[in-house]
């Protein structure tokens, strides 16, 4: 084996460094959760994905955008891109949960909820908070006072 001779100040340099990529490496190591303690909750496997979404808090209302049919009316199978740009503009939804205090103010209110959970619901068009569940399909949580109106068919409201 060759051995290569350096001097003294590179050499300890090159000591230094690695000391110190080691000591890096350590704290990056340390800072992981050690295997044994991640917890997994079994119980949340066998809940359906309408249990596991998020419960929206206070007067908020979790909906589930109106995707359309992702077939144009001649037949035609539209691009993931063109389905997903529909979803973002539509105002459509469906209910999926609501808040504990969902049209709790009488005043505004009155006696009557504005929608209930399981209904098809006109919204604003960019309305809510937006985020993606692990099949990628978007949801929204909005404010009770967002929905404009309810309607039976989702088809029935062409988009503009």
């Amino acid at each position: 084996m060759n051995k290569v001779l350096v001097p003294n100040h590179i050499a300890e340099a090159q000591e230094a460094d690695i000391k110190e990529n080691q000591k890096e490496e350590s704290i990056v190591n340390n800072a992981y959760v050690p295997e044994e303690e991640r917890v997994l909750d079994p119980t949340l496997l066998d809940k359906s994905l309408l249990e596991r979404m998020p419960t929206p808090s206070g007067w908020r209302i979790l909906v589930l955008p109106y995707a359309g049919k992702g077939v144009s009316q001649g037949g035609i199978h539209l691009v993931q891109e063109t389905v997903s740009r529909e979803t973002l503009a539509t105002v459509v939804a469906y209910v999926l949960k609501k808040g504990p205090l969902c049209y709790n103010n009488r005043e505004k209110y009155g006696d009557s909820h504005w929608c209930e959970e399981k209904q098809w619901v006109l919204i604003g068009r960019y309305a809510g908070a937006r985020f993606r569940l692990e099949d990628s399909a978007e949801v929204r949580i909005i404010n009770d006072d967002e929905i404009i109106a309810t309607i039976l068919d989702p088809s029935d409201i062409l988009a503009v």
